[in-house]
């Protein structure tokens, strides 16, 4: 079911918050990054409330300054309220074909975090991994966890 663990300390998150919610708005956000060259991963958009919605999305590390200042400036110019962002965060991840035949996998990993008292500040999931970003101060401690929870042979490997 749960083939390994992976983990990623090199990211950090900005979060766009009350974006105006019509089209065009995440590709606008987008255009500089891409512009810039800048590797996006993990893109988490909100439910749409009162016309306005929160963006959140990882770049790596050593591109976190650029992008929040590309960002800030996309942000001004759509009416945006604010732009946050976070450098101490890593992304772990459960990776395995066998979990998209099996129900309650991402539930299994989010118990597992929470009796740690790990917080999730973001979830990205596919047929075959689940992602979740937390505080990077708790990586060695979810990636062994989730490790000897799923009863895993082989050691965590890093992501990227």
């Amino acid at each position: 079911m749960v083939s390994g663990v992976a983990y990623n300390k090199n990211e950090a998150r900005i979060t766009v918050r009350r974006v105006p919610d019509r089209p065009g708005t995440a590709a606008q956000i987008f255009e500089p990054i891409f512009k810039a060259g800048i590797i996006v991963d993990m893109i988490v958009q909100n439910t749409s409330e009162d016309g306005s919605t929160d963006l959140t999305f990882t770049v790596p590390k050593a591109d976190f300054q650029k992008s929040l200042k590309l960002v800030s400036e996309v942000a001004g110019q759509i009416g945006a309220e604010k732009v946050l962002g976070d450098e101490n965060i890593s992304k772990v991840s459960i990776v395995g074909v066998g979990m998209r035949n099996h129900a309650g996998v991402a539930q299994r990993m989010f118990h597992i975090l929470a009796k740690e008292n790990i917080n999730i500040i973001m979830i990205s999931t596919s047929e075959i991994k689940i992602s979740c970003v937390i505080e990077d101060k708790y990586t060695e401690l979810a990636v062994r966890v989730l490790h000897e929870a799923f009863e895993l042979e082989s050691g965590p490997t890093k992501d990227r």
